[in-house]
């Protein structure tokens, strides 16, 4: 599966790792993951959150976030937003394995993680600039919504939107206990280095490969 990035889409600076890990077995409640996840807690829960605004990877995404029309200090960056929950009350969520190997991984990089269940998806996908017709059906909302102009999203080749670029992914093509097959995708923007999305997108293969039984070629793609 190759990921592409349009021309609109580069010209804000978007760029992305990509990577697929097969044959994983989502569970609950892993005890496996449950240590790595008490260990990325452990090295963050004392961290002072408000310094996180003076990190640059941080501000790098809160800048995006201004260009794009989001107030990112309403709606936090994925891994701002993870790395203030541990520092605030020491615990990160525990959704499934394959889940919470994302997040241990946006955690410790502060990259954004996009987890895809790859036999949802039609065709190659493609992050493009919305027109403002397109509808999204967000995880944990009861209606879709419409998307506005102007939006980066990635959409697949049937049209439907599989992520608002960095913060938001779909329930159409969420990672369920059914998943078999899984696309991860870091989200880059200006002003954060592509080896440091390369890595986000590497630790969440290497996590689901010791955590979900994943079988990984090692190779991670840029779009």
């Amino acid at each position: 599966m190759i990921v592409k990035v349009c021309e609109d889409a580069k010209n804000l600076g978007i760029f992305i790792g990509f990577t697929e890990v097969h044959s994983v077995t989502v569970e609950k409640n892993s005890q496996l993951i449950e240590m790595e996840l008490q260990k990325i807690e452990e090295k963050y829960k004392g961290e002072n959150p408000e310094n996180l605004k003076d990190n640059p990877v941080v501000r790098a995404y809160r800048d995006f976030y201004w260009k794009i029309g989001i107030d990112p200090t309403k709606i936090r960056p994925s891994g701002e937003a993870l790395r203030r929950r541990v520092s605030r009350n020491g615990k990160l969520p525990r959704i499934n394995n394959v889940v919470d190997s994302g997040n241990i991984s946006s955690t410790e990089t502060l990259v954004p993680i996009g987890l895809y269940d790859i036999d949802k998806i039609i065709g190659n996908p493609r992050i493009i600039i919305s027109k403002g017709d397109e509808l999204f059906y967000g995880i944990g909302k009861k209606e879709p919504e419409k998307v506005s102009p102007g939006i980066p999203i990635m959409v697949d080749e049937s049209g439907k939107v599989m992520h608002i670029y960095p913060h938001r992914d779909s329930v159409l093509t969420s990672i369920t206990l059914e998943t078999k097959n899984v696309l991860i995708v870091s989200a880059g923007v200006p002003g954060v280095e592509k080896d440091l999305v390369f890595y986000a997108a590497k630790l969440t293969a290497e996590l689901l490969v010791k955590y979900a039984n994943g079988k990984w070629d090692g190779m991670v793609k840029l779009g």
